[in-house]
C-alpha cells in the first residue's frame, strides 16, 4: 500500500517555544530490522512504544516520524486533557454500561496518571490540573449538556458540577458566558513540552526513533516492509499511529475524515489577566458544533482554538492543516467577540492542524484486513492528549496478543458509521461545514436559523461534546 507523500507544516507556537532543544534525530538510512516498527511518533506512537516497553523491556521497537516528534496534531492542539465523560452518549451507542463506565473512568484516571509521568520523568509540560468549564455563550446553547448530565446520573456518577452564571463570568474573564458545568478532573499542557519529554523517555527506554522518515509504503506479510526515501525496516509487528494521514489508507481512510482546527495565541499580557479575574488555569470550551476552546499559558498568554472544519480534496495533509488563512480569521474572530477588551492585544503566533474526525468523535482500533501483524489506533478527533494513553495501552496489547481489558474493549474493532468515497466527502462536507457555519452564526447573533441550514447541519459528525 502506498501513503500519500508528507507536506512540511507550520511550527505551533508549542514547539517553537522549543526551539533551541528540536534537534532531530538521524533519518533511516539503509535496512533496518525491528520486531515492532510504529508508523507516527506523536503521543499514541510514544504511548504505545513505552507501554511495550514496560510490559516487555527486550522488544526492539522503532519509531518513524515523518517530521519530529510532535510536529503533527501531538504538538499543534490546544493541550486540553480531557476525560471522555462529555462524550458518555456516544461511548453507550456501542458499548455495555459496564463498558462505558470503564472506558470513562479509564480516561479520567489517564489525566492523573499523565501529571505523575511528567513528575517521575522530570518533564516541564506544564501540567496544571485545574479543571474543564463547559459553556454557553448564546442562549441556544444554554443546557446543551442536559442530556451528559442525566445520562451521568443514570450511571450513578457526578464528574460535573453546575455552575451560576456569576461565576462563570468570573472564571472566564467575559460575560459572553451565560451559563456553564464544570469537570474537576481536567487539566492542561504544554503539549509540545510533553510530546518531546516522552520522545526524551522512549529513548532512554532503548526505543530507537528516526525523524525525518516518512514511510511511503508498507508491504504486508508474516514479515512487514516500510519503505522511506533512504530506507527500510523489516518487523514483525507494525502500528499505524499516524492520526489524520491514516487517511491514506483506503481501508482507514472510511472511518476517518481530516478537518482542520485552527489556534491563535496573544502577546504575553499577565497583567490584563489578572485585572480581568482570569487567573484560575482552566480549560473553557464553548457550545458550538464548530468548537471554541481556550486557556491560559504559563506565561501570562491566551490561547484560543476553533475547530473550524475546512477540509482538503482526497483527504490529503496539505497547506489547510498547516496555516489557513480563512479559518485563522474565523478563530480570531471568535477570540475578538469573546473578549472585546482585548481588542487592542496583539496575536502574536497562529496555525492550523489536522484533526483526524470520526463520526461519533471517538477512536476506533483494529488490525488491517488480510492481516495479523498491521494494527491501528485512529479517530482521537481533537480529544487524544489524555485518551491517547489508553490508546497506547490497547495497541500495545494488540500487537504482543494478549486477552486482557485492553485488547478485548469495545473501541477494538467496533462497527463506525464510514465517510462517503470521493467526490462526495468533499462536497458533501463542504456543504454541511458551510451549513454549520450559517447556523451557528445565526445563534451567535440572537436569529433562528434556516431550517436547510438546521436539517443539514444535524448531518455534521459529533463534537467534542455530546450534545442533548
Amino acid at each position: 500500500m502506498r501513503l500519500h507523500p508528507s507536506h512540511p507544516l507550520t511550527r505551533s507556537h508549542w514547539l517553537q517555544s522549543l526551539e533551541e532543544n528540536l534537534q532531530p534525530t538521524l533519518p533511516l538510512e539503509g535496512e533496518c530490522n525491528a520486531d515492532v516498527a510504529i508508523v507516527g511518533g506523536g503521543f499514541v506512537g510514544l504511548w504505545t512504544a513505552l507501554t511495550l516497553k514496560e510490559r516487555t523491556p527486550h522488544l526492539d521497537i522503532v519509531v518513524l516520524e515523518q517530521d519530529i516528534c510532535g510536529g503533527g496534531a501531538s504538538g499543534r492542539n490546544g493541550g486540553f486533557v480531557m476525560s471522555w465523560w462529555p462524550k458518555i452518549g456516544s461511548l453507550l451507542s456501542f458499548c455495555s454500561e459496564e463498558q462505558a463506565l470503564f472506558l470513562a473512568n479509564a480516561a479520567e484516571r489517564a489525566i492523573a496518571e499523565l501529571g505523575e509521568f511528567c513528575e517521575q520523568h522530570a518533564i516541564d509540560a506544564h501540567f496544571a490540573n485545574k479543571g474543564w468549564l463547559w459553556t454557553a455563550t448564546t442562549p441556544a446553547h444554554i443546557d446543551s449538556w442536559n442530556g451528559t448530565l442525566d445520562l451521568c446520573a443514570r450511571l450513578g456518577v457526578q464528574p460535573f458540577e453546575r455552575v451560576s452564571r456569576e461565576d462563570v463570568v468570573a472564571a472566564t474573564g467575559s460575560d459572553v458566558h451565560l451559563a456553564g458545568i464544570f469537570e474537576r478532573s481536567n487539566a492542561t499542557v504544554q503539549p509540545g513540552a510533553l510530546v518531546r519529554g516522552m520522545r526524551k523517555v522512549a529513548r532512554a527506554a532503548g526505543v530507537r526513533i528516526f525523524e525525518q522518515t516518512p514511510v511511503n509504503r508498507i508491504e504486508p506479510g508474516k514479515t512487514v516492509r516500510l519503505s522511506a526515501s533512504k530506507g527500510h525496516v523489516n518487523a514483525s509487528s507494525v502500528v499505524l499511529a499516524s492520526n489524520a494521514w491514516a487517511a491514506s489508507i483506503a481501508e482507514l481512510a472510511k472511518l476517518i475524515v481530516p478537518v482542520n482546527s485552527s489556534i491563535v495565541v496573544t502577546e504575553p499580557i499577565p497583567e490584563k489577566l489578572q485585572q480581568m479575574g482570569w487567573t484560575g488555569q482552566q480549560s473553557i470550551t464553548d457550545s458550538q458544533l464548530m468548537v471554541d476552546y481556550y486557556r491560559t499559558t504559563q506565561d501570562g498568554r491566551i490561547a484560543f482554538g476553533k475547530g473550524t472544519g475546512a477540509l482538503a480534496y482526497g483527504s490529503r495533509i496539505d497547506n489547510t492543516f498547516s496555516k489557513h488563512p480563512q479559518s485563522i480569521e474565523l478563530t480570531e474572530a471568535d477570540f475578538r467577540r469573546t473578549y472585546p477588551s482585548l481588542a487592542s492585544t496583539r496575536i502574536a503566533s497562529a496555525w492550523s492542524g489536522p484533526i483526524d474526525r470520526t463520526y461519533d468523535s471517538l477512536p476506533v482500533f483494529g488490525t488491517l484486513a488480510e492481516s495479523q501483524n498491521i494494527h491501528y489506533g485512529i479517530g482521537w478527533s481533537g480529544n487524544g492528549v489524555g485518551p491517547s494513553r489508553l490508546g497506547g495501552r490497547i495497541l500495545a496489547s494488540l500487537v504482543l496478543g494478549s486477552e486482557d481489558e485492553w485488547s478485548t474493549c469495545s473501541l477494538v474493532g467496533r462497527r463506525c458509521k464510514t465517510f462517503p468515497p470521493e467526490p462526495f466527502r468533499f462536497l458533501g462536507g463542504a456543504l454541511v461545514r458551510n451549513a454549520v457555519l450559517r447556523k451557528e452564526r445565526a445563534e451567535m447573533s440572537g436569529a433562528r436559523p434556516s431550517a436547510i441550514d438546521r436539517l443539514l447541519a444535524g448531518l455534521a459528525p459529533a463534537g467534542l461534546e455530546d450534545k442533548a
